[in-house]
């Protein structure tokens, strides 16, 4: 039985306002509680069905409280359609210091104002497959740990770290020298050039790319050509970041 107050709570974290006011956020469904709980973030609490903590009973960690909740107090207090399995409360990690030398080492990604979580969520999870030393986030991005964003990390979320900075007012602080890509039917084609990873990959909104004072600070345009009887106009942003990311470390 879930309590009154932890239901008010967890429902609460559902709006981008409690979850700042609480620094806390939701993690919801089997795969996605058991990478918090394998994780270095903080968790406060775990509700699970009664199967799940007993298929998962090695990997529920004993210095943390269970509830035993039922599927539909588990859907009623989450955002997913079904949930049968479990759903937890996590602290907002703190943000790390980021290094303006840090590209020169690695592959950073940006985004400029990418509003859709979904697409946010399977941009983390990219970084993550890659090994990416982090992304940075413009404020108009959507948040990174609502509930569909997290969800959409497929565990990401517990191991890529983020960073929110004015994307204008970051790049120019940057090494001299770094490279500083970004996506532009007018650019190089990406497949004719040998790339290495290092610098920072911007990608811009799923409708209007990327800002033009974000534009104004690239390096080096990249194209994705189209194949020779293509017709689509465009193409989504996490895939465009996908078939990039692949570029940079093709040789590697």
């Amino acid at each position: 039985m879930v309590s009154k107050a932890l239901s008010k709570y967890v429902q609460s974290l559902h709006q981008k306002k409690y979850r700042q006011r609480h620094g806390a956020f939701l993690v919801e469904g089997g795969k996605s509680v058991l990478e918090l709980l394998s994780s270095d973030l903080e968790t406060e609490h775990v509700l699970v069905t009664a199967e799940f903590a007993s298929q998962n009973r090695a990997q529920l960690p004993e210095r943390l409280a269970l509830v035993i909740a039922t599927e539909y107090e588990l859907t009623q207090l989450g955002t997913l359609a079904t949930n049968n399995t479990a759903l937890a409360v996590a602290r907002l990690p703190q943000e790390k210091a980021l290094s303006p030398t840090l590209p020169q080492s690695g592959l950073l990604l940006a985004l400029d104002e990418v509003r859709d979580p979904g697409n946010l969520g399977t941009l983390l999870r990219l970084a993550d497959w890659y090994g990416l030393p982090g992304v940075v986030l413009s404020p108009g991005c959507a948040d990174p740990y609502s509930p569909k964003t997290v969800s959409a990390t497929m565990g990401a979320f517990a191991r890529v770290q983020l960073w929110e900075r004015d994307l204008t007012a970051w790049l120019p602080t940057l090494a001299p020298g770094t490279g500083i890509f970004g996506a532009d039917l007018e650019g190089d084609n990406v497949h004719r050039l040998t790339l290495r990873p290092s610098g920072v990959l911007v990608m811009g909104s799923e409708s209007h790319g990327l800002t033009p004072a974000v534009e104004g600070c690239l390096t080096r345009r990249l194209h994705i050509p189209r194949g020779t009887s293509g017709g689509a106009e465009s193409l989504n942003v996490a895939i465009s970041a996908a078939i990039l990311l692949d570029n940079f470390f093709r040789n590697q």
